[in-house]
């Protein structure tokens, strides 16, 4: 699609954002807070640990108008489980197969460690996962 729809209007990616209460939700305020700018058409949701996502999640999230899915992992500083990276990254990949599957690329899931004072790379990284949507186009089954 190049970034444009077929009515030939600037497309504005929709990104559904998970995070962490503990870890990357602080970060993510940090942003708002000290008047960061990221694209407005970020959705914010909240969980306890990254490695509480399911896989699902993210096709139905694609499925129902968000171009991309973002995961605001715990990295190593996850409080819940030792192996929480590990997890997150299997999760990750069964994902990624999941949107292959349904015809869906698998760049439209990206995860970045983002920790509690991490303000400027979660705008940085939002900001970089927003041009390559746009440059992908729309979420629509290929």
């Amino acid at each position: 699609m190049g970034g444009t729809t077929k009515e030939g209007k600037d497309f504005v990616p929709k990104i559904l954002a998970f995070s962490t209460n503990n870890i990357s939700d602080p970060g993510i305020d940090l942003a708002g807070s000290s008047h960061m700018h990221y694209p407005p058409s970020v959705m914010v949701i909240s969980m306890p640990c990254t490695s509480g996502i399911k896989p699902g999640w993210i096709l139905h999230a694609v499925e129902k108008g968000f171009d991309g899915v973002f995961i605001a992992a715990d990295g190593e500083e996850c409080a819940y489980l030792p192996d929480c990276s590990e997890r997150a990254s299997r999760i990750v990949k069964e994902a990624q197969d999941l949107l292959k599957q349904k015809g869906y690329e698998p760049e439209r899931l990206k995860m970045s460690a983002i920790c509690s004072v991490c303000a400027g790379p979660f705008t940085s990284q939002i900001k970089d996962y927003y041009e390559t949507l746009k440059k992908l186009g729309p979420a629509r089954k290929g």
